[in-house]
């Protein structure tokens, strides 16, 4: 079991590497803002998650609802060891970016939105309310 482990980990290891690699170049296209290149890219990603939840899948199979960090640490294994602190680390950094990529895309869509409203902006007619505050 151990054996299989440590192969599931490392496939494990490479999705996640090149996850990050996608939201490496994800997050440089947004900071150049190339909008069709960012749409090209969101298939790659899609597909990396699902190899990543594929292979996660396996691993559940393969330890039966046990404790990961418990199987880890009782088994003698310093080479599964270190894989699972690398994986660990590895995923950390990956959420630390894609979390990173999604603020700022949020951010530059807050952006778009109030240029569009100074752009173009509403035609209704206001009026004064009973406070003496402009109401739409």
């Amino acid at each position: 079991m151990i054996n299989e482990l440590i192969k599931l980990i490392r496939n494990q290891d490479n999705d996640l590497q090149e996850l990050l690699e996608l939201l490496e170049t994800q997050y440089k296209m947004i900071m150049s803002k190339d909008v069709f290149g960012l749409e090209g890219l969101v298939d790659e990603i899609n597909e990396c998650g699902k190899k990543i939840a594929k292979v996660e899948v396996e691993r559940r199979k393969l330890i039966n609802n046990g404790s990961m960090k418990e199987i880890v640490y009782e088994s003698n294994s310093q080479e599964l060891k270190g894989l699972y602190a690398k994986v660990k680390d590895l995923l950390n950094t990956v959420v630390s970016r894609k979390e990173t990529n999604d603020l700022l895309l949020k951010q530059q869509i807050i952006f778009n939105n109030k240029m569009i409203q100074l752009m173009n902006p509403s035609r209704e007619m206001k009026t004064y309310n009973s406070y003496g505050s402009l109401s739409r």
